[in-house]
């Protein structure tokens, strides 16, 4: 496994590598102890075919299929993903575990990755925690997408999501031929230089007291929300009112909750499905992480299944979709606002 480029990520003290490698994944020296190994599937197709990472594992004796049989944490219906248990020690492989990605619905390049960013979230903590992961160009392989598709998507994800906390060390990009190094070495190298020109975080940017994280389905409730913050001398980042058509979207989200000083999630069925709103959450989950300080405070406004990482964190409850609740509740948030 040869490195070709690597980015340096610093937050809060801590500092994270985003190698670009050549090399073969079914082949790792055994002392890399690369803790996850990232796989790209199909829905509940894990034919180990002769050019696919599913069969270079299947010919080292790790069935894909049958880790599927004893998964470890099935997040399917969230994260289009699941973990598996641990594995055996084999040569060559030095993972200690899998991440199958497999969304029943694929998006665009940029919503691939994101997905995949997504799903590590909640398994990164573990225990044990994850610390390294390394992955193929996802969906470069037998499903057809190019590198300059998938690459640039994967390295935005990625460094969005180690700013905003996510506990990783080391996460591997790895290209299996030099074909495809010579393109991803290319476009690695201009991702790296436009982070070194990038304009840093400074004081003319926004700062707000919330972020308002929700389903449009609940556009309403939302409203509501912001209004009473608002009528409290609170400033709130609410996309519908902040966002500029065309604008950046995603970077600006990202911007936004890291210049926010709190955070609040309207629980709903909507918002539990809602990938924009689990990446929002998760966000702001792993800042609270990365600063030791509590910021994320919830309205649990209609009754839902949550993950047990929501279901944990301290919530204003308003149940079932109660009007005056929500208005207390905002004002609520308004009086944390102020500490």
């Amino acid at each position: 496994m040869r490195v070709i480029d690597s980015i340096k990520i610093e937050s809060a003290g801590r500092r994270a590598t985003i190698d670009l490698c050549l090399g073969d994944l079914a082949a790792v020296a055994d002392s890399a102890d690369v803790d996850l190994l990232v796989v790209s599937a199909f829905p509940n197709d894990y034919q180990p075919t002769p050019t696919s990472l599913i069969g270079a594992l299947d010919r080292k004796g790790v069935s894909l299929a049958t880790l599927a049989q004893h998964k470890a944490l099935d997040l399917r219906a969230a994260f289009g993903a699941w973990l598996s248990p641990e594995l055996a020690p084999v040569p060559g492989l030095p993972y200690r575990r899998v991440l199958c990605f497999e969304p029943a619905y694929r998006g665009q390049p940029p919503a691939v990755v994101g997905d995949i960013f997504r799903a590590l979230a909640p398994t990164l903590p573990g225990p044990p925690p994850i610390l390294s992961v390394a992955m193929p160009l996802v969906a470069a392989g037998d499903q057809g997408y190019r590198t300059e598709e998938i690459l640039p998507p994967l390295l935005d994800a990625a460094v969005n999501w180690l700013r905003a906390g996510m506990p990783l060390v080391r996460l591997m990009v790895v290209v299996r031929n030099s074909q495809q190094a010579t393109e991803a070495a290319a476009l690695f190298g201009r991702f790296r230089a436009k982070l070194g020109v990038a304009e840093p975080p400074s004081a003319s940017r926004s700062q707000y007291d919330i972020f308002v994280s929700y389903s449009h389905l609940n556009a309403d409730a939302a409203q509501t929300v912001a209004g009473v913050l608002s009528a409290n001398g609170r400033s709130v980042f609410l996309d519908r009112l902040e966002l500029d058509v065309g604008c950046a979207w995603q970077q600006r989200l990202y911007e936004a909750i890291e210049n926010s000083r709190f955070v609040t999630a309207i629980y709903s069925p909507g918002y539990v499905q809602s990938k924009m709103c689990q990446e929002e959450f998760n966000i702001a989950l792993f800042r609270a992480r990365k600063t030791e300080r509590s910021l994320l405070v919830p309205i649990y406004w209609q009754a839902t299944e949550l993950p047990t990482y929501m279901e944990l964190v301290q919530h204003l409850d308003c149940r079932e979709a109660d009007a005056d609740s929500l208005r207390s509740a905002a004002g609520k948030l308004a009086s944390v606002c102020a500490s």
